[in-house]
C-alpha cells in the first residue's frame, strides 16, 4: 500500500471513530513556541523578510499566544532538509520555495514556479479561486503537511553568466545554478545544473564552481552582491515567471491548533504572499538603474534560445504527466492561466502597451 492510499484508509477509520465516539477536539492550550525553520541564509533580501513577516504577523495577531522563532538555513538543519525536518516533526513549521521539493513530489514545483508557467497573478488567481489552494493541501497530506502560499518574487531574471549566450549550444557544457522543473529543462540543452541554497551561491559564483546562475532579480540580486563578479546579467528567464513562496506546518502541529490560530496562519501568509511580491516589485527598478550604471550589461536572449527553453520545458512536464496528481495540478493551473491570461492581455496588457505609447 502506498502512503496516499495509507493517509487515505487511516483518515477514513479516524472519522468512523471519531463519529462513534462524538469526541470534542482537543486543542494545545495557553502560550506556545512554533519552530520555523527555512531555506533562506539569514538576511537574504526579500526571502528571508518573507519568513520573518509570517514569523511577526503570527505573533502579533495572536498576542503572542503562538510566538513563531526562526531558524535560517543551517541553523537547526540545512536549506534542504526543512522539508523532512517539518514532515517529521523535528520542526514545526518551514518557510521556503516548494520547487525545492520536487524529488519528493513533482508537483511541488507548481507552487513555485514551473518554465513558461503562471504570472504572480495569474498564480494568485489559481491559488485563491481556482482549487489551487486545495491541490497544495491535497499533495501536502501525504507528507503530513499543511501548507499556504506566503510570498512571492515577482519575475525572475534570466541569470548572471560569464560568457553572452547567443545560441542554444552555449549551454552546452554551462555549469549553472537552477533549481525546480526550470533546472531540468536547462539540463536538456547540456548544461551542468547545480541545485544549490541561495546563501551559497555567491561563493560559487566567485569560485568558478559555476559558471552562471539564477536567483531572483535585481534588488534581491544586487543585494548578492552577483555584479561584482560579472557584468552580464539577462533580464527576462523562462524558468521563473512568478515564483511563489509557502509556509508548511507540521499536520498534526496545525490540527492541535485552535481553529482561531489556524486560520492567523492561512490569513498571515496571505497577508506576505501580497506584501512580499509588492517589495520586490518596488525596489527591482531602481536596482536595475543602478547594476545599469555601475556597468551591468542587460541582455535579453535570442529566439532561438527561447525556442530551445519551450521545447525542453514541454519535454519535463510530460515527462511527469504518468504522475496522476502531478497531471491533475498541472491541468488545473494551466485551465486556470489560460482563463486568466485571456482577459488581462485583452485589458490591462492592451491599456499598459497604449500607455507607454501615450506617455512616452
Amino acid at each position: 500500500m502506498d502512503r496516499r492510499s495509507f493517509l487515505k484508509t487511516s483518515a477514513l477509520g479516524g472519522a468512523a471513530a471519531a463519529t462513534t465516539a462524538l469526541a470534542a477536539p482537543a486543542y494545545a492550550q495557553g502560550n506556545r513556541t512554533l519552530t520555523m525553520v527555512t531555506t533562506w541564509g539569514r538576511g537574504l533580501a526579500g526571502v528571508f523578510d518573507a519568513a520573518q513577516r509570517v514569523a511577526d504577523n503570527i505573533t502579533a495577531m495572536t498576542d503572542g499566544q503562538l510566538t513563531v522563532e526562526i531558524k535560517a538555513a543551517g541553523e537547526l538543519v540545512g536549506a534542504f532538509e526543512v522539508f523532512d525536518a517539518v514532515s517529521s516533526g523535528q520542526a514545526d513549521m518551514y518557510h521556503g520555495a516548494d520547487y525545492y521539493f520536487v524529488g519528493q513530489h513533482p508537483g511541488y514545483a507548481f507552487f513555485t514556479a514551473v518554465p513558461f508557467g503562471m504570472t504572480a497573478q495569474e498564480l494568485s488567481n489559481w491559488y485563491y479561486m481556482d482549487g489551487g489552494m486545495e491541490l497544495h493541501d491535497e499533495l501536502g497530506q501525504i507528507f503530513g503537511l499543511k501548507s499556504f502560499l506566503a510570498g512571492n518574487t515577482g519575475a525572475q531574471a534570466g541569470g548572471w553568466f560569464s560568457k553572452e549566450i547567443n545560441s542554444p549550444e552555449d549551454f552546452n557544457g554551462l555549469k549553472f545554478r537552477m533549481p525546480g522543473l526550470g533546472g531540468k529543462a536547462l539540463g536538456k540543452l547540456g548544461a551542468s545544473v547545480q541545485n544549490i541554497p541561495g546563501s551559497e551561491v555567491y561563493q560559487a559564483l566567485s569560485s568558478g564552481a559555476i559558471d552562471g546562475t539564477e536567483w531572483i532579480g535585481p534588488w534581491a540580486d544586487e543585494k548578492a552582491g552577483f555584479q561584482e563578479i560579472t557584468k552580464i546579467y539577462y533580464t527576462a528567464g523562462f524558468h521563473e515567471p512568478g515564483a511563489g513562496l509557502s509556509v508548511a506546518t507540521n499536520r498534526e502541529v496545525f490540527e492541535s491548533l485552535s481553529p482561531a490560530h489556524q486560520k492567523v496562519i492561512e490569513i498571515a501568509s496571505a497577508e506576505c504572499h501580497q506584501w512580499n511580491l509588492s517589495q520586490f516589485l518596488a525596489n527591482n527598478g531602481a536596482a536595475l538603474a543602478r547594476l545599469q550604471a555601475g556597468g551591468v550589461k542587460i541582455m535579453e536572449f535570442p529566439d532561438s534560445v527561447w525556442d530551445a527553453f519551450g521545447k525542453a520545458s514541454k519535454e519535463v512536464l510530460a515527462e511527469n504527466m504518468s504522475d496522476e496528481l502531478f497531471k491533475k495540478i498541472h491541468d488545473s493551473a494551466m485551465a486556470s492561466m489560460k482563463s486568466s491570461s485571456a482577459w488581462i492581455e485583452t485589458s490591462s496588457g492592451v491599456y499598459t502597451k497604449q500607455r507607454d505609447r501615450v506617455l512616452g
